[in-house]
């Protein structure tokens, strides 16, 4: 089975394969396809370049440098940009406050932030988990206590993803604790470089320092920096983390880790042929290459049915699922990889291949897309409640 474009559609495609592919430097699309990016150096080049192509923020308002596609549309430059090894522009610039700040900023917060977001001459970074409030993430507790013509912030957030090169935080905040704890949140702009905040790396299971601890004491913040009313951020939580749901799917991306596997696979001998003739590897491989053509119909059909500034729940299936494949396509690539995926960043000094030396990192950092943007419990439960009727 496959999903038939149109002659307008092919010809979309092709023209953003070609910007792709002629704009975004060859040598860092190489660096990104073998999980090798140079951060944060890489993300800000293909960003700008992006934003130059008007292809950074498709997603938001076209006043604001979005752009009117259809869904098939959207979906296209998603797999084009998976396809042809080009990372996506930073998601919380494009992704996740950008979109919050153009459906319930103020004119004032739009034109102050919106050009600068898209543009990534702000790097920001997601301050909503606290070490008591993930998955139950309406039980933050880091408060903003207005004084004046500021909040001042006293709090912790943590997994805070590449705070170490962001120049702003967008943060979920207790504004009233007197209140039903879903209607006491604030979402509160706050510049990293405030006095009284401080950061620390927290070291992964895979070696990296991807994310983050954030501090913040008495922190001074302008009053202007909150995003529509002090107490409706929770509204704007759900907003934003329907849209990182749907885009943590990563249909496409999952898709590049399937085909490199078989193209590994395919060049490994065994006494009946290769591995990729392998019952055992045949089996998994067409059994994720179906689940991802379905998964990919799924995606579209949410696209469509997101209009208005209310993300479907639909979202939720995707997320749960894209999660789900996404684990089991770099366990596939880790067991083809076998031993040689035991040493890691021992370089070309040992007959360990540099794909396999970073099959079992890889494999490691995807055991987090299950818990980040609310865990898989948490969207069976949104499954059962919105979608089920449960």
């Amino acid at each position: 089975m496959h999903i038939s474009l149109s002659v307008d559609e092919a010809a979309f495609r092709d023209d953003i394969r070609k910007i792709l592919t002629t704009k975004i430097p060859k040598d860092l699309r190489e660096r990104y396809a073998a999980g090798a990016m140079n951060y944060p150096d890489d993300q800000i080049t293909a960003h700008k370049i992006l934003h130059e192509e008007g292809l950074a923020v498709t997603n938001w308002p076209v006043e604001w440098g979005g752009k009117d596609w259809t869904p098939v549309q959207r979906q296209i430059f998603t797999d084009q940009l998976a396809l042809n090894n080009v990372p996506d522009p930073l998601a919380f610039n494009s992704s996740m406050v950008g979109p919050v700040i153009a459906e319930f900023g103020s004119q004032e917060l739009k034109e102050r932030f919106l050009p600068a977001t898209a543009a990534l001459d702000i790097w920001w970074c997601q301050g909503f988990s606290e070490p008591e409030a993930g998955s139950d993430l309406a039980s933050l507790k880091t408060r903003a206590v207005r004084d004046g013509d500021h909040y001042i912030v006293n709090g912790q957030k943590t997994w805070t993803t590449l705070a170490q090169f962001a120049d702003w935080i967008f943060a979920l905040v207790r504004t009233d604790p007197d209140v039903k704890k879903q209607a006491g949140i604030g979402f509160l702009l706050i510049d990293m470089k405030s006095e009284g905040i401080s950061r620390r790396g927290i070291q992964l299971i895979d070696g990296s320092y991807e994310v983050n601890e954030v501090f913040f004491d008495n922190v001074r913040v302008p009053v202007e920096n909150m995003v529509g009313d002090e107490k409706n951020g929770w509204t704007m939580a759900k907003y934003l983390l329907g849209n990182e749901r749907s885009g943590v799917a990563r249909t496409s991306w999952t898709k590049t880790v399937v085909a490199r596997a078989k193209e590994i696979a395919a060049g490994i001998p065994t006494v009946d042929g290769t591995l990729l003739d392998d019952p055992d590897y045949s089996r998994r491989f067409v059994q994720l290459e179906n689940d991802l053509l379905a998964l990919e119909l799924t995606a579209l059909r949410s696209v469509a049915a997101s209009q208005e500034g209310k993300p479907s729940p639909v979202s939720s299936v995707l997320k749960l699922r894209g999660s789900q494949l996404q684990q089991a396509a770099t366990e596939l690539l880790a067991d083809i990889a076998g031993t040689d995926a035991l040493p890691t960043d021992a370089g070309d000094s040992i007959a360990s291949p540099e794909w396999a030396q970073r099959a079992l990192p890889r494999y490691l950092n995807t055991r987090k897309v299950s818990i980040y943007g609310g865990s898989s419990e948490v969207q069976r439960g949104i499954i059962a409640s919105s979608i089920l009727g449960l």
